[in-house]
């Protein structure tokens, strides 16, 4: 079973070269879809080994593009300043052996400590518990035919993820792998983490009501 994983970027020179070498697995395919970074991405990325794909920015474009380059049976969507766990190429291939399943994610924790992130992280843990909605920094994985039957990666401002996983649970069963994805806590940093915690949870509450996403989009990014 092939596996394919695609890492949408823009300005990561800093994470990638480390993203590329979690993700580097024998039969894994790695693209890196670069929507126009100016700090030599593109470059840092063929170096560690992953094929690059140049496109204008915007997430949900980037990761369609990638999607629909990739050769897997299954596909991952990882994010840029995530690692993967070790191993995490056997845990995909068990969990996509049963014929139910149509994709997974991992759990979710930060590649750093603080009490303030411990809580982050229980509150993904409680969301995971009480909807069974993982996010697109949790490495997203499905198989590439179930993703072509909903028409590929939704192509919306944000939560494009969110989206995705809906679509997912509607053709089958998602599963949660106990192996963490391990994700910087940067942006929660530069931020704030609570403010950015807050504005997270009200996007996620803005999408389950349905509400007007290019609105949403350009409130979560003032």
């Amino acid at each position: 079973m092939k596996l394919s994983v695609v890492i949408p970027a823009l300005d990561e020179a800093s994470q990638i070269g480390a993203t590329i070498a979690s993700a580097a697995a024998e039969g894994v395919e790695i693209l890196v879809v670069d929507g126009g970074s100016d700090d030599g991405t593109p470059d840092r990325a063929r170096e560690a080994g992953a094929t690059v794909i140049e496109t204008f920015p915007g997430r949900a474009r980037q990761l369609g593009i990638g999607a629909e380059t990739a050769r897997g049976d299954v596909i991952l969507l990882l994010h840029a300043d995530t690692r993967l766990p070790d191993g995490w190429d056997d845990a995909v291939r068990r969990a996509v052996s049963d014929p139910r399943v149509v994709g997974g994610a991992f759990s979710f924790r930060f590649a750093e400590s603080a009490p303030s992130l411990r809580l982050i992280e229980w509150g993904v843990r409680l969301r995971q518990a009480l909807f069974a909605l993982p996010y697109g920094d949790q490495a997203l994985f499905m198989r590439r035919s179930v993703l072509e039957e909903i028409g590929g990666v939704p192509q919306v401002p944000i939560m494009e993820d969110l989206d995705l996983v809906r679509a997912l649970k509607a053709r089958g069963r998602l599963v949660l792998l106990r192996p963490a994805a391990v994700t910087s806590s940067r942006r929660y940093r530069e931020n704030g983490t609570f403010r950015t915690a807050l504005r997270n949870g009200l996007a996620a509450v803005a999408w389950a009501l349905g509400l007007e996403r290019e609105r949403v989009a350009a409130w979560y990014r003032r």
